[in-house]
């Protein structure tokens, strides 16, 4: 009996190991549509909640978007409109204590902002870089909010610590509330401080808002945004809002005269989301009138 306890101990082990194995560094959590993940080869979806992302995927948000993904430490990563962020060295392993999380975060064009946990009560180290164009950030435990623009690169230091690479100029940034500014082809500016005013303005690009027909991790709410009498028409509306940015998904409906195809957008907060989501479509892929439901 006590063999069979322990091969079965045994056994729980190794599967609790293989679902570690299997969780993606990087989640996607909430999207205030249209955006895009673009994979290796150019193949182009609309993000989804809950999708996994890869390595060299390339994170797409369009005017008035913004995007929430999540390492598998907790950490969040937003993304304002009209961004581009590429991932690499996505990956997890273990040294002699702790579990490592690493990433690097390309931040080619748009706000950005990447705010961790705090790890005293997590056995978890992290090694993620992040790239503003011209200035590579290394983190340490921290919140920090940064810009890539045509004119400049802009990283801002909330909390925390990080080192700052730009060419052969090497500094630390450890001052809360601190920002560096890069104009493109001239030399960066001294580090100064940031008003809580300014700060509030940055963050705002970021943030996802209430009331902006978002959808998240655990939102109840659908809206229904065309009810057709074949898959074919179902199709070209799912298609038209799917290549636009928008989560789109077909569920077929049986009724006792015919099958009715639905073209939907789930994972919305509240009835007001979703109705407002609707109303934004309405009139656009095909979409003539759109309802909602939980």
């Amino acid at each position: 009996m006590k063999l069979k306890a322990c091969l079965f101990a045994f056994l729980l082990l190794l599967a609790g190991w293989s679902v570690a194995a299997e969780r993606a560094v990087i989640v996607v959590e909430a999207v205030q549509m249209p955006a895009w993940v673009e994979h290796t080869g150019g193949a182009r979806a609309p993000l989804a909640i809950g999708m996994r992302l890869s390595n060299s995927d390339r994170i797409y948000t369009g005017p008035g978007s913004r995007a929430l993904l999540r390492l598998v430490d907790g950490s969040e990563i937003k993304l304002g409109e009209n961004g581009i962020l590429a991932l690499a060295d996505l990956g997890t392993h273990k040294n002699q204590l702790h579990d490592v999380v690493t990433a690097s975060l390309d931040v080619v064009k748009g706000a950005f902002r990447f705010t961790t946990r705090a790890l005293s009560k997590l056995r978890v180290q992290r090694d993620i870089k992040v790239r503003v164009v011209t200035i590579t950030a290394g983190i340490l435990g921290t919140d920090l909010w940064g810009k890539a623009s045509e004119a400049r690169d802009v990283v801002c230091l909330i909390e925390g610590d990080i080192t700052v690479l730009r060419g052969v100029e090497a500094f630390a940034m450890n001052e809360p509330m601190s920002f560096y500014i890069a104009p493109r082809g001239q030399p960066g500016e001294a580090v100064a401080k940031v008003t809580q005013q300014q700060l509030n303005e940055w963050a705002a690009e970021t943030d996802i808002a209430s009331g902006k027909g978002a959808i998240r991790k655990g939102g109840k709410w659908r809206a229904y945004l065309a009810e057709v009498s074949t898959q074919d028409e179902a199709l070209k509306i799912y298609d038209a809002l799917r290549a636009a940015g928008y989560a789109a998904e077909i569920s077929p409906l049986k009724t006792d005269a015919a099958m009715a195809f639905r073209v939907r957008i789930s994972n919305l907060m509240s009835k007001a989301e979703a109705e407002l989501l609707g109303t934004t479509l309405k009139g656009r892929f095909g979409i003539t009138e759109a309802r909602v439901s939980q």
